[in-house]
């Protein structure tokens, strides 16, 4: 039998490895040089940036895994696309301008320009 996946596999835990140890180092890095002098805040250790970088995904991101919100951004788009159908086309078209005006475009204008 051939066992070369091993090696793949391995080799690719121990870069993963290798890239959270190096962003965890540039982490505790930037603190030191930006925090103390423009806050007068503390400098961290090593590790003490390696829970900084944790408690940072588990405030940004939560628990779950996957990309972002998962669910709930399938929820938001459901109720949005509910809400716009029940709207008339008037005030359909007012809320797109409405959109446009405060974020400078609107979602579905990208399809109808391709």
């Amino acid at each position: 039998m051939k066992y070369w996946w091993i090696g793949k596999i391995t080799k690719f835990v121990l870069f993963v490895i290798a890239m959270v140890a190096l962003f965890g180092f540039a982490v505790m890095q930037l603190w030191n040089w930006l925090i103390p002098e423009i806050f007068q805040g503390p400098t961290v250790t090593y590790w003490q940036a390696m829970g900084l970088l944790l408690l940072s995904h588990i405030l940004v991101r939560g628990w779950h895994g996957g990309s972002g919100m998962g669910w709930k951004s399938h929820r938001w788009k459901h109720r949005m696309e509910e809400k716009l159908a029940a709207m008339t086309p008037e005030e359909r078209e007012k809320f797109k301008e409405e959109w446009r005006r405060r974020c400078g475009h609107y979602p579905g204008d990208e399809k109808k320009e391709s």
